[in-house]
């Protein structure tokens, strides 16, 4: 129940029924009719986190949203909140692979993999994610 009206912040306030499945509110005080607004999907901080390093690391909106499961335009409203700017990567693209834990000490075992390019390895619940940065063939 809320703690007081939202028009006249008064706490003279009884339950009036239900519209819309909501609970719908009275004010004894300024006669008026009200809901409580509906809170908006949470999303855990991790799943920020992550997406802000994704894209820092150069990996696209869509491709962030692949990965996490987060809408793009939900990874853009976070850059364009947190007011996170990209470094310029001219030279190099990043590539991603996510292991299981085995394929990913597999992979690392062969030198080939790994050597000639950057690397970042971040967890993602049971799998690891991978970020390899390679140059741009000329």
């Amino acid at each position: 129940m809320p703690n007081s009206c939202p028009k006249c912040n008064e706490k003279n306030i009884v339950k009036s029924g239900i519209i819309n499945e909501r609970q719908r509110f009275y004010c004894k005080d300024c006669n008026y009719y009200f809901t409580v607004k509906k809170l908006g999907k949470q999303i855990d901080d991790y799943f920020v986190t992550k997406a802000l390093q994704l894209y820092l690391e150069g990996l696209s909106y869509r491709e962030i949203e692949r990965i996490i499961g987060v809408s793009h335009v939900t990874v853009s409203s976070w850059i364009r909140k947190y007011n996170i700017k990209r470094p310029p990567h001219s030279d190099f693209h990043p590539v991603y692979k996510v292991f299981k834990q085995s394929e990913l000490i597999e992979f690392m075992q062969n030198e080939a993999n790994i050597k000639g390019s950057g690397i970042i390895i971040t967890e993602f619940g049971d799998k690891y994610m991978m970020i390899k940065w390679e140059r741009f063939k000329k």
